[in-house]
């Protein structure tokens, strides 16, 4: 198993400037943001998917060369059921542009959401989806790449905090699996729903491609008022839950021992990726670096070489 993070946290750097900071803090891979340049939070663009040519397939290789790291997956999380069609197939274009990218620089895979429709039932989403996800796992395919799906709940994206994302509990991930996709798996959200994440992942370790290391802070007191469902009333954004907020690994209520240990006793062999959305150390690039190191800290020891 290897240790690597998720750029997405430094969306000020460039590319060069994340390799480097990797490299020097003894990181072995990085799972790359590649977003449009659309300024939403928790995104970034560091690989520059609507113009990407084999020019700068070589350029990166040489980059990732040079600081001896591997590139584990090329990151794109959005919803491919959005409501308004136009959107929808915005996004969907830009998934291939993804995976023709990952083909150019031999990236295993490429890492999206399902997403959801939220005017409609989550079986009328997965009928709507199915089609469509058996296209992207064909085409992936054909070009030696695999998509992996987030287990986020991304509840953020429904007005009332339920799932905007329909890969978020092993009943889910079953139905995916069938359609040829695999599992990037994050026990963080498994937690807040109810669901133990050790227990969730042993049985499908073989689907796993590649893993985010994100640790999740729970706040009973408030869960009691608020419910599993959340703030409904005074909330300060769509994402403000009322009683859990993510953590570095180390810092919230994740069993960091038995989630690795379950990912080596089902042979899992990837990337464990730090995925770094801690608002206590969040907000500048040093913070962010203070996170990190919290994060590796808490890895390094469970991880063999």
């Amino acid at each position: 198993m290897k240790l690597g993070f998720f750029t997405a946290c430094f969306p000020q750097w460039d590319l060069a400037q994340i390799a480097a900071y990797a490299q020097v803090n003894g990181y072995q891979a990085l799972e790359v943001s590649a977003w449009p340049e659309d300024g939403r939070a928790f995104t970034a663009t560091h690989l520059p998917i609507s113009t990407f040519t084999e020019a700068d397939a070589e350029a990166t290789k040489q980059l990732f060369a040079k600081h001896s790291l591997e590139m584990s997956s090329i990151a794109f999380y959005d919803n491919h059921l959005h409501v308004d069609e136009a959107k929808r197939a915005e996004v969907r274009a830009h998934l291939f542009k993804c995976i023709d990218a990952a083909q150019l620089l031999g990236c295993p895979t490429v890492g999206t959401f399902i997403g959801r429709d939220i005017s409609k039932s989550v079986a009328d989403n997965l009928a709507i989806a199915e089609p469509f996800f058996r296209e992207v796992t064909e085409y992936a395919g054909e070009r030696d790449v695999k998509v992996i799906i987030e287990n986020c709940v991304m509840e953020g994206w429904h007005p009332d905090l339920y799932p905007g994302n329909l890969a978020y509990s092993p009943e889910l991930w079953e139905w995916m699996f069938d359609l040829g996709l695999y599992l990037n798996y994050d026990p963080s959200h498994l937690l807040w729903i109810g669901i133990d994440p050790v227990a969730a992942l042993k049985p499908y370790v073989d689907k796993v491609l590649h893993a985010q290391a994100k640790d999740l802070e729970i706040f009973a007191d408030k869960r009691n008022q608020y419910s599993a469902f959340g703030r409904q009333i005074a909330r300060s954004d769509q994402w403000d839950t009322g009683w859990w907020r993510y953590r570095v690994p180390g810092r919230g209520d994740v069993d960091w021992n038995g989630v690795v240990d379950a990912l080596y006793e089902g042979g899992f062999d990837g990337v464990l990726s730090i995925e770094h959305e801690d608002p206590v150390w969040g907000g500048t690039p040093e913070k962010v670096q203070t996170g990190l190191e919290i994060a590796r800290r808490t890895l390094r020891p469970l991880i063999v070489e």
